[in-house]
């Protein structure tokens, strides 16, 4: 809690900062007279953002006021911040930061992204230490589509394995494999302790998964290594993978996982699934169209932004009269 006051010192320099760059002609307005500063005026990125003046003035400031994702991604928009300063202004703001309307592109690079392209049809992925799904290629994403067709937040393999009913997970061979991968959270863990990114995931974790739970108090801890891990998918049966983890330069605690087939069966497997224009997913009794259910959650995201947007406007501060 002591570290709070420089940070809002922090945010409210940055801020400054980056308002004082954008040029009224930057953002599609008459430059105006009687200038007496560069850049665009307070007001002014409270009006493109669409949030209160007096709300933005504060958070400029570095007043102690709470700001919601909707509300950060809109001044970012106006400042025209990339994606390395809009993560820097989330942290600053004691948010938690997604990735969310972004390609994979953007978050690795175009070289690991051109990296994972090339060793199709190995299903290849990038992941964090946290086992965040950062970005894969076309192969990974048919194999699994369930960690990227949901929202950069959700986009986490071991939040899908734990808290998904256990008829439907895909790992077959889960009681070698997953005590390991916890084993892997706790020593990135490790680095980490006290970041509330971390401690809220690993507390979701616990709370939504009795199983995990009980892995997580053994305190065991593991490396990354080449595993075979064994897959039932609803469309194609079993398949046998090779997984070799192999480090990026640039990237600290992110790893290319490699999938390999362990068979000439699995890699026929591999081979039919590519074709087929509606995959399941799923176990036999709730298995559904990957399209019915990115459609579906479509349309609870666009319900979710129309709600934060309403309670966006009813929190704002009321500016007062002069």
């Amino acid at each position: 809690m002591g570290c709070m006051p420089q940070r809002r010192t922090e945010l409210a320099a940055f801020l400054r900062s980056r308002r004082a760059r954008i040029t009224p002609a930057d953002v599609g307005m008459p430059p105006g007279l009687r200038r007496r500063t560069p850049g665009l005026r307070r007001e002014e990125v409270a009006q493109l953002a669409g949030v209160g003046v007096t709300w933005y003035t504060w958070l400029e400031q570095g007043r102690p006021i709470n700001a919601s994702v909707q509300v950060l991604d809109a001044v970012g928009r106006v400042l025209q911040l990339d994606v390395t300063e809009r993560e820097h202004l989330y942290r600053l703001a004691g948010v938690p930061f997604v990735r969310q309307d972004v390609s994979d592109a953007e978050v690795v690079g175009e070289e690991v992204q051109g990296i994972l392209d090339a060793l199709d049809p190995l299903p290849a992925v990038v992941y964090s230490s946290r086992y965040d799904v950062q970005a894969a290629n076309a192969a990974y994403r048919d194999i699994w589509p369930a960690t990227t067709f949901v929202p950069r937040a959700e986009r986490n393999v071991l939040l899908k394995l734990f808290t998904i009913p256990e008829c439907c997970s895909s790992m077959v061979n889960s009681d070698e494999e997953l005590p390991r991968m916890v084993g892997q959270l706790r020593a990135a863990y490790g680095r980490h302790v006290g970041e509330p990114g971390w401690e809220t995931f690993i507390a979701r974790l616990i709370h939504e998964s009795p199983e995990f739970a009980q892995m997580w108090a053994r305190g065991d801890v593991a490396s990354p290594g080449s595993r075979l891990k064994v897959f039932r998918h609803a469309s194609v049966g079993l398949i046998n993978l090779t997984s070799v983890s192999l480090a990026i330069d640039g990237m600290a605690e992110h790893r290319i996982v490699v999938y390999t087939p362990a068979d000439d069966a699995s890699r026929a497997q591999i081979e039919r699934l590519r074709i087929m224009e509606e995959p399941m997913i799923g176990c036999p009794a709730h298995r559904r169209k990957v399209s019915e259910i990115v459609a579906e959650r479509e349309a609870e995201r666009a319900a979710e932004r129309a709600a934060d947007r309403v309670a966006d406007r009813v929190a704002e501060p009321v500016e007062s009269h002069r």
